[in-house]
């Protein structure tokens, strides 16, 4: 990360500069955006970790342009063509868009109309006729006519001069940005069936002959579009009133009123249609797909952040079942820390109906291996196998909860399932992942493909690579907030772990497998390839319960162990009763500890760590329950007041589960009693709410719902 950003990012973002130089040095020395919002906040200032991203994001796209400027400087310099001036305003450019237009003129180009009139020696005519002093340009033209140069007459010769003339105004840098803005400003995007697939593209019928301003259009409606044309379903294009175009466009080369303005004007309306049209068109399409993309990837980001970030059973014995009709459904009994103990199948619904053995079958398993909670997929004959498992008289209290399943069978068929389970099935593999799912949502989703999770908006519409980088990003940050137990976390979790990755990772779990637990943070340094570098990135994250040192276990990093060994010792006790004794924490004198090398944002989050050692950030699990009289959406009628999931949150509106296999949408309009245009402001992923039915498209399985007027209880992350 270059520090010549410093001064441009501090006032773009409206951060410090000394803040966002010490943060570009962090990141160019290879610290993590976690380890950096946690652990150098004295450097900083206390940034959180969407400020550190955003620093990030600009400081790698302005070190894109400058190669890009680079690039250009250099071309144009080969061509000897660079003057002062130019190289000037290159330099000075702020956009992309300046640079392309600026470099224009200048770049290679294939045959063109005007490129040929060139070779037919018509440049001087071009220059003698935009000067606009010559009334009589057949005349003019008369001199250039030369058969042997294809030039017959002088029609042919004011063809190719206006060629000429209608390259310049598409290159003219002024015009190129007026028509920018008017596009930008006034544009209409106009969209329409592609022609005879009215049957075929009747998803799309909202938009067979739609009009909107682009200044004004959603990114869920573009993209829409957008994918209809790539379909072939839909044709769209992008405007601004050509008239106003034209008169911008003469305002600005149209000088005088006589036979050569008149030809300028023809050049240029040509220009216009020909050139600057489509090119400015192609412009504001990647524009309009650019910002798209961004809002369609911060949903997605926001929504895969409170799903990683769902509510924990935590570490309980679970049955899980992979319900199936014909097929059965695949029972697994997983022990606390989520290996495998046992599987196997049983037939309760049709057409087998072998209910008796199936009770017997869930009273012998639950027994036998001291299940503490049932969890079953939401998928195919959930609601059946839901209500067949709450029939059942357990002797003791068995929680029975419904997990959302979405990309467990992507992980079922992947390398890492095969690897980790290779004597079972897929079947098996899936219903392993229903049931840690249940137990540490985090720690089993990192090992899907964020895309396969189903919490996205035309996630596969979007930059493939900006959507991976914001992901990741997310998957890190939530890792790192959680903390990883090191003796237990697979190796697609130690994966995320600040400054660790894939080698480091294998290698932690080979030691493990070698060596058995880890007993200290210290033993850590023996891994392979961990050295001072990577353990003080990853230290602080990593956990190691029952160690000897009880800040082994904690949020506090190595490096300020020192710091509690004398808040101890100065107040007579060890750090084990300091972290047990909240009144002896109560006197400590936080500003007697501040240092050169520890600030007080430092010792403020020693203390609240001090106070709940190694808490886990997420809400405490909250048992939820669908209607027990509603099952299929035939079941539904207009007015029924239902409780729901919040499984997706999208720019237009947020999807509920309400146990029918099918999700309902709450308009963004009838999320709140006020209008809202961010639905995320209302309501999160897995939160508990209650919902109106609104209407039941039972041909088209459409559900619509409304929380308006519905009492609802305090919003809470659950785990369906």
């Amino acid at each position: 990360m270059k520090l010549i950003y410093t001064e441009y990012i501090a006032g773009e973002l409206n951060i410090d500069s000394n803040a966002v130089e010490n943060t570009l040095k962090l990141l160019s020395e290879g610290a993590s955006i976690p380890f950096i919002a946690r652990y150098r906040k004295e450097w900083t200032g206390g940034l959180n970790e969407v400020q550190i991203v955003a620093i990030r994001n600009m400081a790698q796209r302005l070190e894109e342009l400058d190669k890009r400027r680079e690039t250009v400087l250099n071309t144009i310099r080969e061509q000897g063509k660079l003057t002062p001036e130019l190289e000037s305003k290159i330099m000075q450019a702020q956009t992309l868009a300046e640079i392309e237009d600026l470099y224009l003129p200048y770049k290679p180009k294939r045959k063109t109309r005007a490129s040929i009139a060139r070779e037919r020696g018509l440049e001087p005519l071009a220059k003698m006729i935009m000067v606009q002093q010559e009334r009589k340009v057949e005349e003019m033209a008369q001199r250039f006519v030369n058969p042997k140069l294809e030039v017959n007459n002088t029609g042919e010769a004011l063809a190719g001069a206006r060629d000429i003339i209608a390259e310049w105004v598409n290159e003219h840098t002024y015009a190129r940005q007026r028509m920018r803005t008017l596009f930008n400003r006034e544009g209409i995007l106009k969209s329409k069936v592609a022609k005879d697939k009215e049957e075929e593209a009747a998803k799309y019928r909202d938009y067979f002959n739609w009009d909107e301003p682009v200044s004004r259009i959603p990114s869920h409606r573009i993209l829409a579009i957008m994918r209809g044309e790539n379909e072939g379903m839909l044709k769209f294009s992008i405007n601004p009133a050509e008239e106003i175009a034209l008169e911008q466009l003469e305002k600005i080369f149209v000088k005088a009123r006589n036979e050569s303005s008149e030809q300028v004007a023809m050049a240029m309306k040509d220009s216009y249609k020909r050139l600057l049209q489509p090119g400015m068109e192609t412009e504001i399409r990647q524009l309009l797909k650019q910002k798209a993309d961004e809002e369609a990837i911060r949903i997605f980001a926001e929504n895969l952040r409170q799903l990683l970030l769902a509510s924990p059973l935590g570490q309980k014995r679970v049955l899980a079942i992979d319900p199936g009709f014909r097929s059965g459904c695949k029972l697994v009994c997983l022990d606390a820390q989520g290996n495998l103990l046992h599987n196997e199948t049983i037939y309760p619904h049709p057409p087998q109906v072998e209910v008796g053995p199936a009770i017997k079958k869930i009273l012998f398993l639950v027994n036998a291996y001291k299940i503490d909670a049932i969890s079953i997929g939401n998928g195919t004959a959930s609601r059946e196998t839901e209500n067949f498992i709450r029939r059942i008289r357990f002797d003791r209290d068995i929680t029975v909860v419904v997990v959302n399943e979405s990309g467990a069978s992507v992980y079922s068929v992947s390398e890492l399932a095969r690897e980790e389970f290779p004597d079972y099935d897929v079947t098996v593999r899936g219903a392993v992942s229903i049931g840690r799912r249940l137990m540490d949502p985090l720690a089993e989703l990192v090992k899907i493909d964020p895309k396969s999770i189903g919490v996205g908006q035309y996630q596969h519409d979007v930059d493939q690579n900006a959507l991976q980088k914001s992901l990741s990003d997310v998957v890190e940050s939530c890792v790192n907030l959680v903390g990883v137990d090191i003796n237990t976390a697979s190796k697609e979790l130690l994966t995320y772990v600040s400054g660790v990755g894939p080698a480091i990772a294998g290698n932690i779990v080979k030691y493990r497998a070698l060596n058995g637990a880890f007993t200290s943070r210290e033993e850590i340094r023996n891994v392979s390839r961990i050295g001072d570098k990577v353990f003080e990135q990853a230290a602080g994250f990593l956990r190691i319960h029952n160690a000897e040192n009880p800040l082994d276990s904690s949020a506090v990093h190595p490096e300020s162990y020192p710091v509690v060994f004398q808040m101890a010792e100065d107040l007579g006790t060890t750090v084990q009763e300091l972290i047990k004794n909240k009144q002896v924490q109560k006197n400590i004198k936080p500003e007697k500890y501040v240092s050169e090398t520890t600030g007080m944002p430092t010792i403020k989050d020693i203390l609240a760590e001090l106070e709940k050692p190694g808490r886990d950030p997420r809400e405490s699990f909250e048992y939820f329950s669908f209607d027990p009289n509603v099952h299929e959406i035939e079941d539904l009628k207009p007015g029924m007041i239902l409780p729901g999931i919040v499984t997706n949150i999208t720019a237009f509106g947020a999807f509920v589960d309400i146990g029918v296999h099918q999700d309902g949408l709450i308009h963004k309009s009838n999320l709140a009693d006020r209008f809202v245009n961010d639905p995320a402001q209302v309501v999160k992923i897995y939160q508990k709410v209650k919902v109106k039915v609104l209407d039941v498209d039972l041909p088209r399985r459409r559900i619509q719902l409304s929380m308006k007027g519905v009492e609802q209880k305090e919003p809470g992350n659950v785990k369906p």
